[in-house]
């Protein structure tokens, strides 16, 4: 039989085998603990426990583990480099400061005391294992980036202060190392800095240009994720090579990577995905191997440096949170966020006792090695990173749940009335990717959103080519927004021409935005539109973006906005200033506005506190659009806010826009925005026909109230 072939002495060795246990507990674990409330997290830890070296020894905590358990741990800190709102991070940058040298400093304290005192330790062991106190591990991020609430400031001022105490603490280790090794003198430190500030530079300077390049030239998936993958242990070599641990590189190198892998991306699905599916569940069990139980029953002397070690890092980042919350007015949600997040111990703790277990000071007179941190603390450790890691996922996940709730609960029973319809007709397979990714970014983040893919056929010759090849586009649209796990409605229409088939579907569809290809030219004397494009403009009256991109839309730098006068006063304003905002939001890039004083001033107003990062340059006339043109460089997209005629905002100057684009942005990406002007529409609980909308200069009070319902959500400080 089959059977007889198969090794089940007990630790498994088959690696089949191994791989399919694994499998079953990241699939059941947290199915089962979840029903009596415990959160999956701890659930892995428990499983790896259970099955480990220390409970039923299926699996030895042997190489494959450590190796795939590093990837997950590097995974998390890259995850939360990578998730982070970089404008909400430097806004906060103050804060993070502040809590990053409060969960440092007062653990260190505490914990120097505790050990030297109580513990009856040396001043340098205590030292050292202060520092394990003062780091910690995001172990309950997965928790916060699956309630989406990743921008909440907590969070921010949390992972920010990450950085700081877990590189402060790992620096405190270096020299402690050093210092046992008589290595502390001014070459030490001289060789320390430099490698610090290279591994800084190449990180945060060097890798967004070799990311930007890569992802301009070549767009296949697998590539493009095993490229990303590289430069995360990349970014953990070069910081292990700069004389610190590898998860700052990692966290580093998911901040320089930010902003060229936008959240609502195909690219950002499968990072997310992978990550939470296998690596980081092969961290939480291996970490779960770790725990011997045994040690509750076995040495009194380890459960009471078990106890001591576990109740002096439980309330040195409780009072850190504390301060925290009390310094910044957090509610009393966002301060168990802050000590949720900071109070696991497991990555930098580990590291710290296993150098500190392995520094052999000399050895007793029974030839037993005198140990830096001897086997009570080294047992005493993972005790403690159990109770933590259990005291962080609850408190995690009962605040984040309760602010994922208080976030996403509606202002009112009109906000959720329509929710966004975007339609994205297809008609050149070479443009089809551009203009999904350009819908994924102008989409808002958390709230209903609804996606059409279009093709027409027309009513003329061999249908049964055209259906077979208007299947294929539909079918390439839907996987191209899938891999972004968005559900694409895909649309087949026989009509007899392009036009009335996109302006039935835009009223039977009650379509609120309209995304379009800028069409191919064959002559020289073809409009610059379209015949198609122009039709659609002349009868339809949703907002219409008309794109013409030269490179992906995550890898554009700056987006620059030219804005007629007199365009705040539009009925379509807050809706393309919306979709610029969560653009701009998505992609983490900069909007730099053109536009009149008045206008300008009334956008400030309307962006004021939201945390993007804005720039407004005064265009005293419409006339004076090449002065834009000459500020565009090679990563801008140049986005053209336009008027049909006999319009408030129109200028005659538009008609030469085309010239404009032809002779100066050849080469460039750029947007053309038709805002809705007339007719009578109702958006987002927002009633369009109120004349107070479209008045005067004095009524903009109320718009700007109107317009500020739709930007809820967007500033969380």
């Amino acid at each position: 039989m089959i059977f007889l072939t198969l090794d089940f002495t007990l630790p498994l060795t088959n690696p089949v085998l191994k791989f399919l246990i694994i499998l079953l507990i990241i699939l059941f674990a947290p199915i089962i603990l979840n029903r009596i409330r415990i959160p999956h997290i701890l659930g892995l830890i428990i499983a790896g426990a259970v099955i480990g070296p220390h409970g039923f020894n299926l699996l030895l905590r042997d190489s494959s583990i450590i190796l795939s358990g590093t990837a997950g741990l590097l995974y998390i800190m890259f995850l939360a480099g990578l998730e982070i709102d970089l404008n909400e991070f430097k806004k906060n940058s103050l804060k993070s400061l502040t809590f990053g040298m409060l969960t440092f400093t007062i653990p260190m304290t505490i914990g120097i005391v505790a050990g030297f005192y109580v513990l009856k330790l040396s001043m340098m062991t205590s030292v050292l294992l202060a520092s394990m106190f003062a780091s910690h591990t995001l172990i309950a991020y997965p928790i916060i980036s699956k309630l989406g609430i990743t921008n909440n400031r907590a969070v921010n001022i949390t992972v920010g202060g990450t950085m700081i105490t877990d590189t402060l603490a790992l620096l405190v280790l270096a020299v402690i190392v050093g210092m046992t090794r008589g290595e502390v003198d001014s070459a030490f430190w001289t060789k320390l800095s430099i490698s610090l500030l290279l591994f800084g530079f190449t990180i945060m300077f060097l890798f967004p240009i070799l990311a930007r390049w890569f992802f301009k030239h070549y767009s296949d998936s697998l590539s493009q994720y095993i490229f990303v993958l590289s430069m995360v242990f990349l970014g953990a070599v070069l910081a292990e090579a700069a004389g610190i641990e590898a998860i700052i590189g990692a966290f580093l190198a998911g901040l320089a990577l930010n902003r060229l892998i936008p959240s609502a991306s195909p690219l950002m699905n499968r990072v997310e995905f992978i990550g939470n599916a296998i690596f980081i569940p092969f961290f939480l069990i291996g970490v779960g191997m770790l725990i011997d139980f045994r040690v509750f029953f076995n040495d009194i002397n380890t459960l009471f440096v078990a106890a001591v070690m576990t109740i002096v890092a439980t309330l040195a980042k409780y009072l850190a949170a504390w301060l925290t919350q009390k310094t910044f007015r957090f509610s009393n949600d966002e301060r168990r966020i802050v000590f949720g997040l900071s109070n696991a111990q497991a990555a930098a703790t580990l590291a710290a006792v296993l150098v500190g277990y392995n520094i052999i000071l000399g050895y007793d007179d029974a030839g037993e090695p005198i140990r830096l941190l001897n086997d009570s603390i080294l047992n005493g450790t993972i005790v403690m990173i159990l109770i933590t890691c259990s005291i962080a996922t609850f408190a995690t996940q009962r605040a984040a749940h309760n602010i994922s709730l208080l976030e996403n609960a509606p202002t009112d029973n009109t906000e959720q009335k329509t929710g966004e319809r975007i339609l994205i007709p297809v008609r050149n397979p070479e443009t089809i990717e551009d203009l999904i990714q350009l819908a994924i970014v102008l989409k808002t983040k958390g709230r209903s959103s609804n996606f059409f893919a279009l093709n027409i056929i027309n009513n003329s010759g061999n249908e049964a080519v055209s259906e077979a090849a208007s299947k294929k586009l539909l079918d390439k649209a839907a996987g191209i927004a899938s891999a972004a796990d968005i559900n694409l409605n895909t649309l087949m229409r026989y009509d007899v021409n392009y036009t009335n088939g996109i302006l039935s579907v835009i009223k039977e569809n009650n379509i609120t935005d309209l995304i379009l290809g800028l069409h191919q030219k064959k002559d020289i004397s073809e409009s610059f539109l379209g015949k198609i494009t122009e039709g659609i403009l002349g009868s339809s009256n949703t907002t219409t973006f008309i794109y013409k991109p030269a490179q992906p839309v995550a890898t554009i730098k700056r987006h620059i906005v030219v804005v007629p006068d007199k365009a705040e006063h539009e009925l379509g304003f807050p809706f393309w200033m919306f979709r610029l905002w969560s653009m701009v939001k998505n992609t983490g890039a900069k909007i730099i506005f053109y536009s009149s004083e008045s206008t300008i001033a009334t956008i400030k107003s309307i962006l004021k506190g939201q945390s993007i990062e804005a720039e407004y340059i005064i265009m005293f006339s419409f006339d004076d659009f090449l002065i834009a043109s000459k500020e565009v460089k090679a990563d801008d997209n140049i986005n053209i806010i336009m008027s049909r005629r006999n319009n408030i905002s129109y200028h005659p100057k538009m008609d030469e826009i085309p010239l404009y684009l032809n002779r100066y942005f050849s080469k460039s990406s750029y947007l053309l925005i038709y805002p809705i002007q007339n007719g009578t529409m109702e958006r987002d609980g927002m009633d369009l026909t109120n004349p107070t909308l479209v008045g005067s200069i004095e009524k903009l009070d109320v718009l700007g109230r109107n317009i500020a319902k739709l930007f809820k959500g967007g500033n969380q400080s």
